[in-house]
């Protein structure tokens, strides 16, 4: 594969926007890498409701390209058209089961598509709890196409301080999932002293 540094960040309506807002921060900071933003409507709600009437604004300014998630004829509808690889923060039950179907009524479904027929990587934060059987199905079939699903689960062992400490690992985790070339983004186990 060639050294392409775009990454496609899609937010869908699940609770969890500070998620896909650190992602889209932490990605802006990394020298030469080109973030292509997708938010679709129930997101932009749960931005403004969850983190503030300025959000969707906030992580627009954040991002290299702004998609309409209505247009399905975008460049990142296409597998033509190189990516390093995908996040889907947060991940909705809808948008995992329409990844799960190939149901590509959107360009956030569409885009997921095109990541699991390129053999690209595909990562979601899947983001509801409890789990009924057909959200286990669905995330085990995304999984056999080749997605990996990253449920929001804190890690307790990096003895967080806040929430914006969980968010940020967890945007850290998401990020190195994409083995991007550079740095690791998450702080390691060091083991147990």
């Amino acid at each position: 594969m060639t050294d392409v540094r775009r990454v496609i960040l899609a937010l869908t309506g699940a609770s969890g926007a500070a998620l896909g807002l650190r992602i889209a921060e932490r990605l802006g900071a990394r020298d030469g890498v080109e973030t292509e933003l997708v938010v679709s409507a129930a997101a932009e709600r749960t931005l403004r409701h969850e983190i503030g009437p300025e959000a969707p604004a906030q992580i627009a300014a954040l991002a290299t390209r702004l998609h309409d998630p209505r247009d399905i004829g975008a460049t990142i509808a296409s597998g033509s058209y190189p990516v390093a690889g995908m996040i889907v923060a947060p991940c909705s039950m809808r948008s995992l089961a329409a990844i799960a179907t190939g149901l590509t009524d959107n360009l956030v479904i569409r885009a997921a598509d095109v990541q699991l027929k390129e053999r690209r990587k595909l990562v979601l934060l899947a983001r509801e709890t409890p789990l009924h059987l057909g959200h286990l199905r669905n995330m085990a079939a995304v999984t056999e196409m080749g997605a990996i699903v990253m449920p929001p689960v804190p890690a307790f062992y990096q003895k967080p301080a806040s929430v914006a400490e969980i968010v940020d690992h967890l945007a850290a985790r998401a990020i190195d999932l994409l083995g991007l070339p550079g740095e690791i983004e998450a702080r390691a186990w060091a083991g147990e002293n």
